[in-house]
């Protein structure tokens, strides 16, 4: 039996062809399948119709159709590391928002992922093979490195990076790379001494000389036990909003907008050993920077002593004490909006000690003298400057609405976000986090979900309020 492909097909049923996968977002190719099934199973379209009905495909991304990415099609490399993971959540976060998603697995990927369970999030095939009979009758790897609007690739690996940087084309992945005429975008992830390493920073000037686009890697721990460092993959909604950049850069609901956000502890000293702290980690108010930055606005982080890296797009002011906080707030006003996630010490020691204060027998613990901290929330809930929407944190371990709630009354916000922080529930340093919005109009209790999705849905919320705000 011979074969069908495409550029076997005369132009105007290249065109009609074209026009239907565009329709059902979905490769020419597969269309053609799908209308060869159709008509064997008479469910094809009558000749000449003049609006030919959409084909029901998994191929098809479900969600929001009207959404920045609605309709476009990204091929994603999937190459082998811990992180190919999250390559799953990435390939649902795509398809919420209307975006079709096809595939390629290096061998190695195959080892912590499977191409079933990729395919299944996908509703498409899955390739990884160069030289597979089926697949590359017609020199797939072609067809797959222009078909999409966009290439990512998550995880990006050492390896495949230098394969990219340096022409080289042994497998589906890296051959794809250099065949493709599309922008691509790669999120990279590995051990840090490998992503400082002077090979991978020669790669990387290559890759980012050759145009293309990095998010990430993110600081923090790794997978292997005491490894710390640069080298994180991406978050998936980080790598979303990185797609919707290169894909959709018009203008942004926030673009204009000057946004003040507080993060992490403070550190409030007692001497200059010694320091009065908390176990706010600043991922939260970290998340929301970002977010907020992604959208479009001017976002002024003030952060406290934290061990993860600045959010890309923002500019961070670094501090330590309540008082120092307060003051930089105050500086960067006016602004549109100001948030407020930091866990400010609600106390300080009248006075810290300019020498470590010495244990003496017989004598007793030290006498501490406690003074009460600057309440930066209130301060600009009531400023002459106040900014139009003002939103503050509550961190409860008891009667969370009830405390919120007095917050809201006293503290002159707009709206307080509260979360239980007991010991039980993890969120202080954790990457998950449920919040209740409370507002003088009511509660909205939202679901349990990472810091990055609620620092992305808040951020939407910052958008919708200023939205009839004149710039």
């Amino acid at each position: 039996m011979a074969s069908i492909t495409v550029r076997n097909l005369d132009d105007s049923v290249k065109d009609l062809l074209r026009q239907l996968a565009a329709q059902n977002g979905v490769s020419m190719e597969e269309q053609l399948r799908l209308m060869i099934r159709d008509g064997v199973t008479g469910r094809l379209p009558a000749a000449g119709s003049s609006q030919p009905q959409p084909v029901a495909t998994a191929t098809r991304a479900p969600g929001d159709a009207s959404g920045t990415l609605a309709g476009k099609r990204v091929l994603l490399i999937i190459s082998g590391g811990i992180a190919a993971y999250k390559s799953l959540d990435l390939i649902r976060r795509l398809r919420e928002r209307g975006t079709a998603v096809r595939c390629v697995m290096t061998a190695a990927a195959q080892e912590f992922v499977t191409a079933l369970s990729v395919g299944a999030l996908s509703a498409d095939h899955v390739f990884s093979d160069l030289f597979d009979r089926q697949d590359e009758h017609d020199i797939g790897h072609i067809r797959l490195s222009r078909e999409a609007d966009l290439i990512v690739v998550a995880p990006a690996t050492a390896d495949l990076m230098a394969k990219a940087a340096n022409g080289l084309a042994n497998d589906l992945a890296s051959t794809v790379l250099l065949a493709t005429d599309k922008p691509v975008l790669m999120a990279p992830a590995m051990n840090p001494r490998m992503w400082n390493h002077k090979a991978t920073r020669r790669n990387r000037a290559t890759l980012e000389k050759d145009g293309i686009a990095l998010v990430g890697p993110n600081s923090g721990e790794m997978a292997e036990s005491g490894e710390a460092g640069a080298g994180r993959m991406a978050e998936p909604l980080e790598i979303v909003a990185a797609i919707e950049a290169l894909l959709a850069p018009g203008p942004k609901p926030l673009a204009g907008r000057r946004i003040i956000v507080t993060s992490g502890p403070t550190h409030e000293p007692i001497d200059p050993v010694r320091y009065i702290a908390n176990r706010s980690s600043g991922k939260q108010g970290h998340a929301i920077a970002a977010a907020l930055a992604r959208l479009g606005a001017d976002v002024r982080l003030v952060s406290g002593p934290v061990s993860i890296a600045d959010p890309e797009g923002v500019s961070t002011v670094h501090v330590e004490r309540a008082e120092e906080m307060r003051d930089v707030v105050e500086q960067l006003l006016p602004a549109d909006a100001a948030i407020f996630v930091a866990a400010v010490a609600d106390w300080r020691t009248a006075s810290s000690a300019g020498e470590k204060i010495k244990k003496q027998a017989g004598n007793g613990p030290p006498s501490l003298k406690m003074v009460e901290n600057p309440d930066i929330l209130a301060g600009i809930g009531h400023h002459r400057q106040r900014p139009y929407l003002v939103i503050g944190f509550a961190a409860e371990t008891e009667n969370l609405l009830a405390n919120a709630q007095a917050k809201l009354a006293k503290k002159g916000a707009d709206f307080i976000v509260a979360n239980d922080v007991s010991h039980a529930g993890g969120v202080m340093g954790g990457d998950r986090n449920r919040v209740r919005i409370v507002a003088k109009s009511g509660v909205e209790d939202w679901p349990d979900m990472t810091k990055e999705d609620v620092a992305a849905r808040l951020a939407e919320l910052v958008a919708e309020r200023l939205k009839s705000v004149e710039v």
